[in-house]
């Protein structure tokens, strides 16, 4: 199954894109470019909260397949984002109680891909992501999850603590991957639930961790002290899999 990275140049194909309604991840912007054209792009990139980076003529050259970038290059999401409603409507066709597993400044998409391809072979309804300060549904990341994106549905949310609190209130309970919390055997994992997963070297962030219901452990008895992102959803994702099994 091959991939095609779906970047986006040029100024008259980035703005039809913006109003052809297409999922844009990011938008590049040659530093001080801001002319009547560009801003029409910004306008669009705002309606759509789009994030801005505002880069050198260099990085863009660097980017470039076509050479032809007129100071604007638009970085799309090789599939269709979910809405959270999607993934809560799953569960419920499926008889199920929710499953969803939420990452956390998770900006590596071959981690992304791995953590879809997970969701999908332990049952998990989606995956929610944040807009900002984190990898979005590139080809790398459709590629990593190895034909799963076809399956679960992936959701970006603007604010993940807001988000976490809006499901809550719906009847999920949230836990944590945290070195420092309860061995997740000794958790109960059953029920509706949202599994938060962190990037190896920070974790997950004070504002979300202070979200969440409980803090899973994951038993480690090696000498260094965290596991890669996507190893850490597998472990936890399988677990909730066994409990919900017993």
């Amino acid at each position: 199954m091959r991939y095609e990275e779906l970047t986006i140049e040029g100024r008259n194909a980035v703005l039809e894109a913006f109003r052809a309604g297409k999922t844009i991840d990011r938008l590049y912007v040659r530093k001080g470019c801001q002319d009547g054209p560009v801003n029409s792009i910004l306008r669009e990139a705002r309606k759509q909260d789009t994030i801005v980076s505002f880069v050198t003529k260099e990085r863009l050259d660097q980017m470039s397949e076509t050479g032809k970038h007129q100071g604007v290059i638009a970085s799309a999401a090789a599939y269709e984002y979910a809405e959270v409603e999607d993934i809560l409507k799953l569960a419920e066709e499926k008889g199920e109680p929710p499953f969803v597993i939420l990452l956390d400044n998770i900006e590596d998409p071959h981690n992304l891909g791995a953590v879809i391809r997970t969701a999908n072979l332990a049952g998990a309804h989606g995956v929610i992501i944040p807009k900002r300060r984190a990898a979005g549904l590139t080809a790398t990341a459709a590629k990593a999850s190895a034909g799963a994106l076809n399956y679960t549905p992936v959701a970006k949310v603007t604010n993940l603590g807001n988000t976490i609190e809006e499901l809550q209130e719906k009847g999920l309970w949230f836990v944590c991957a945290d070195m420092d919390g309860t061995v997740m055997y000794d958790l109960d994992l059953k029920g509706p639930i949202g599994l938060v997963i962190g990037n190896e070297g920070e974790g997950v962030s004070r504002l979300v961790r202070e979200k969440c219901d409980y803090r899973a452990a994951v038993p480690m008895k090696g000498d260094i002290d965290s596991l890669n992102a996507s190893v850490a959803a597998g472990v936890l994702a399988y677990e909730v899999v066994r409990q919900r099994m017993g």
